[in-house]
């Protein structure tokens, strides 16, 4: 971990369900996404109260999710730069994982609290007074400037959110201590894996693609209908379900929904931090650390620098070069923007005294002595309510038409025992029944789209049984199942495109099998192996070295062809690997192996890693299982507008 890591990463914020995320750079142990949920920028989408799921009556809010999902926006950005934006994050599911660690958490306190578990006020206590930016010359700073570091937040925390949000974490801290402590791995595992993890390869690689084969291929009729008679099964269709529906629906409450001037006045006076942006600094700095050194030496090397710098050295250069933090030395020293309270109290004093372009004295913490160089300055701004009526407005209308269909639905409830009441209800109400077509547990239910919710009533409900209001992407609706169809192996003639591509598909694979067997002596006693395979009317690409589990080329990444890449010697050639959208001839160019002293040098450290991932393996499926037993709501509509608020 880098020492900005350590200035600005909470490292017990659930550290079993962040495997797929990247470091957060979360400023000095104060995580932003702890804020009070009922002060956080939301958006235009959804009110910060609304909830958008509940774990056995624990619930998770609209502000919470936003916080938390903002604050790994951010870290994404530090350690991927712009070019990583919000639209390809959503695109890989970034938001689905948030809103999943949420309910992980949700859970995981709610299983601790029944096997006993809490963290005492004392327990908390000695957290908060740990916490290296609410120290001063090793003590704690007071509980007035711990209150004004909290205000300072942005959105601003409050102690008792930030307390309660510090317990809960901390209680699942607990509970995976409790679980997984015992857990141990062997110096033989250390090794194996240490080096199946960190030798890599650099490879020539001939992938013959089943599509450049695709055009050779011609089925007939009869194919097709052999093809499927020896593979009916995979064709086979799952349980269905059809339903009757009753709408509440949200767009038709909408279009009716009248926001006054005056409501939306008062909006923005009591969210007035959410159109706030505080004053910012940009600044850059060289890191000399001190732990385990001689503290004159590291004075005295930073002193050095301080006075090239003065002379005229380039400040980046020397970052580069000289700095003992990783992540902004690659960066030439470059932190981006940040705002007050989001550092070291004697780093962020310099910074924000600095003009722009000027270069600190030594400033010393406790990790070491830093030279700092502001390059910018942002002042702070508020948004104007001219600039942000238009979406308080609509906020404010989205919010007021799902409390009218979800009141109206609620109302009506008691009138629906039965499915002959949904007509008469919706006549009385002047709304519409409609009827499915046939959906399996996992498909989007006909007419409302991605409902899972409704989709897991439908496979629930008796015959003659109605639903209680659901939510669903269009509003709250009423089900009751008016169709079941077992699963079933459909006639051809349902999916005969289908089969044929599926058939193409299988002999032009066949075809390069075929090519790639017919041209591997060639390429295997070729003196030079990308010529021969040019001779052949293919290109060798050629990889850096590389580890398991790297994408390939034309490839991607696979299990079969790490298995022969890493047991050939150097100069050896792969048999033909057949892999699912290629058949790939792979030539070892060079191999980096781990070395005796590498692993001496790595092993006390992968040693914790490994057992972190071991442990954190097994929390999760504890967790899983636990959560089996737990009633879990998520109201995807909230969440659907909300996200679509934050493009």
């Amino acid at each position: 971990m880098t020492m900005l890591d350590r200035m600005r990463r909470h490292k017990g914020w659930l550290k079993w369900s962040l495997a797929m995320v990247v470091l957060a750079f979360i400023v000095f142990y104060i995580p932003s996404f702890l804020s009070d949920p009922t002060t956080a920028g939301v958006g235009v989408g959804a009110a910060p109260t609304e909830v958008i799921a509940e774990v056995d009556g624990r619930i998770v809010t609209a502000g919470q999710f936003l916080q938390r999902y903002n604050a790994q926006m951010q870290s994404y950005r530090a350690a991927y730069g712009s070019s990583l934006n919000d639209q390809i994050l959503r695109q890989l599911g970034i938001d689905q994982q948030i809103l999943q660690q949420m309910i992980d958490e949700q859970a995981a306190v709610i299983e601790a609290e029944r096997q006993g578990l809490s963290v005492s006020d004392e327990e908390l206590a000695q957290r908060i007074f740990a916490i290296p930016g609410l120290q001063e010359n090793g003590r704690f700073i007071g509980e007035e400037r711990y209150e004004l570091i909290l205000r300072s937040q942005v959105p601003p925390l409050t102690k008792a959110a930030f307390e309660e949000n510090l317990r809960r974490s901390l209680t699942v801290d607990k509970l995976r201590a409790a679980l997984t402590d015992w857990m141990t791995v062997s110096d033989a595992e250390i090794e194996r894996e240490f080096t199946l993890r960190n030798e890599k390869v650099k490879l020539q690689v001939v992938a013959v693609t089943a599509d450049q084969f695709r055009s050779q291929v011609t089925v007939t009729d009869p194919d097709v209908a052999t093809y499927f008679e020896t593979r009916k099964n995979d064709y086979r269709v799952g349980e269905q379900r059809k339903v009757k529906i009753l709408l509440f629906d949200r767009e038709q409450a909408l279009a009716k929904v009248i926001v006054p001037a005056g409501d939306v006045q008062r909006f923005y006076n009591d969210n007035m931090a959410q159109y706030q942006t505080p004053e910012q600094v940009r600044a850059s700095h060289i890191l000399l650390t001190t732990a385990g050194k001689d503290e004159a030496a590291v004075q005295k090397q930073a002193e050095d620098l301080l006075q090239q710098i003065k002379a005229g050295a380039d400040f980046a250069a020397l970052a580069t070069k000289f700095s003992e933090d990783p992540g902004s030395k690659v960066n030439g020293g470059d932190l981006d923007y940040f705002g007050r309270g989001r550092m070291v109290p004697e780093f962020e004093n310099a910074a924000f005294t600095l003009p722009v372009g000027q270069t600190s004295e030594l400033v010393k913490s406790q990790f070491g002595f830093h030279i700092i160089k502001v390059t910018d300055k942002k002042p702070a701004v508020t948004r104007p309510l001219s600039e942000v009526q238009t979406q308080i407005e609509d906020q404010l209308k989205q919010q007021r038409a799902d409390q009218q269909v979800t009141a109206r639905a609620n109302e009506l409830a008691a009138r629906i025992d039965d499915p002959s009441d949904l007509d008469t209800v919706a006549r009385d109400a002047g709304l519409t029944t409609s009827e499915s077509d046939f959906f399996g547990r996992e498909d989007p239910v006909p007419g409302l789209g991605v409902a899972p919710q409704v989709a897991a009533a439908a496979f629930q409900l008796a015959d003659g049984a109605v639903s209680p209001s659901i939510p669903s992407p269009r509003g709250p609706v009423f089900v009751t199942v008016t169709g079941r169809r077992d699963p079933y192996v459909p006639m051809l003639d349902q999916v005969k495109d289908r089969v044929r591509d599926d058939l193409i598909r299988s002999r032009a694979a066949e075809l390069s099998r075929q090519r790639a067997g017919a041209i591997a002596a060639s390429l295997r006693s070729a003196p030079n192996f990308a010529a021969a395979a040019k001779a052949q009317g293919f290109e060798a690409a050629e990889t850096a070295l590389i580890a398991r589990q790297s994408p390939l080329p034309n490839i991607g990444v696979s299990t079969k062809i790490d298995e022969a890449a890493f047991s050939l010697p150097v100069g050896g050639v792969s048999e033909p690997i057949a892999t699912d959208t290629a058949t790939v001839i792979v030539r070892v160019l060079e191999r980096d192996d781990v070395t005796p002293e590498e692993l001496r040098q790595g092993r006390e450290t992968f040693r914790e890693e490994f057992l972190n991932e071991r442990r954190g393996r097994f929390f999760a499926a504890y967790l899983a299982k636990a959560k089996e037993r737990m009633a879990i709501e998520i109201n995807q509509p909230v969440i659907t507008r909300m996200m679509a608020a934050t493009l």
